[in-house]
C-alpha cells in the first residue's frame, strides 16, 4: 500500500556491491572511488591490496571560481586535482569506481576532469 521495503540508499548499496565484485584496486592501478553527498563531491585513490587510501580530494577544498560546491564545474576540478595527485605519485592508470551512482552529472564530471588531466581508465 505505497510502502517500499528498500530505500534509495539500499538500492545504491546493492548496485555498489554488484560493481565492486568485479573491480579492485592494486598498488600499481588503484581504484578511483567517487562519493557524492548532497553538498559535496569526494574522490579518493584506494589500493585494495594494501588497504590504503593513497590520495583524497573533495569539493570542500577545491572550488571552481565562484561556483557552488555542488556544481558540475567544481566536480570537474575535483577530477583534475585527484589526477594531479596521482601523477605526482607516478600513477597513470586507475580503475574507475562510480560507487553505485549513475555515470551522469557530477560523477561523470569527475571522470572527465581526471581524463583531461592525464589519468587513463
Amino acid at each position: 500500500m505505497g510502502f517500499n521495503k528498500y530505500s534509495r540508499s539500499d538500492a545504491r548499496l546493492t548496485r555498489k556491491a554488484r560493481v565492486r565484485k568485479r573491480i579492485t584496486g592494486t598498488d600499481a592501478k588503484p581504484r578511483l572511488c567517487v562519493y557524492r553527498s548532497l553538498k559535496y563531491t569526494y574522490a579518493q585513490l584506494v589500493s585494495d591490496e594494501s588497504g590504503a587510501v593513497l590520495a583524497t580530494v573533495s569539493s570542500r577544498t577545491v572550488s571552481a571560481s565562484g561556483k557552488s560546491a555542488r556544481s558540475i564545474e567544481t566536480s570537474k576540478e575535483v577530477g583534475k586535482k585527484i589526477a594531479e595527485l596521482a601523477i605526482s605519485k607516478d600513477i597513470k592508470d586507475v580503475v574507475f569506481d562510480r560507487n553505485g551512482y549513475l555515470y551522469h552529472g557530477r560523477v561523470a564530471a569527475v571522470a572527465d576532469g581526471a581524463r583531461e588531466a592525464g589519468l587513463i581508465f
